[in-house]
């Protein structure tokens, strides 16, 4: 989609592997925390294998995204296409998400790599994810992955998301 450098975010989790790799691969686990904020998830299909697919509807449920949503002419509940490209159990996870809900703009795909590691303390995930069609919706797109991974921390240390 573009030359701009892909966005990188790292986190270190003081948990098993195998139960870091369930909250990325399992319908529970993904409800538990995907999506920023003011979003909740719907998992709807889940196929994980590569050119598997995963199927969620995203809802906007708290004022402020609600309101930013009509703003934008956007639907309060998205329904999202991700095909997954390669998976290495519990080290790996690949796929493409389908972009089709931003309005005026053809819809494209963005390539999304999740790389777990063990290290002395836990775990250390290496997300990267392609840049988005311009500066705005990039800048929108990192936003909303910082406010999952704050829910992804949370839920992985057994908090409330």
């Amino acid at each position: 989609m573009s030359q701009r450098p892909r966005i990188i975010f790292e986190r270190t989790f003081s948990a098993p592997l195998s139960a870091v790799w369930a909250l990325w691969t399992t319908k529970e686990g993904l409800e538990s925390w995907w999506g920023p904020e003011g979003f909740s998830v719907k998992v709807h299909t889940l196929e994980l294998r590569p050119g598997g697919r995963l199927l969620y509807a995203m809802s906007a449920t708290a004022p402020e995204q609600i309101e930013f949503m009509k703003k934008n002419e956007m639907p309060l509940t998205t329904e999202a296409q991700i095909t997954f490209t390669e998976i290495e159990p519990q080290h790996r996870l690949a796929y493409q998400h389908l972009t089709d809900f931003i309005p005026n703009v053809e819809p494209y795909q963005v390539t999304t790599l999740v790389e777990l590691s063990t290290i002395a303390s836990g775990v250390r995930m290496q997300l990267s994810i392609d840049p988005m069609h311009d500066d705005v919706w990039t800048q929108r797109a990192t936003m909303g992955w910082e406010s999952e991974l704050g829910k992804l921390t949370r839920v992985i240390q057994g908090a409330t998301p």
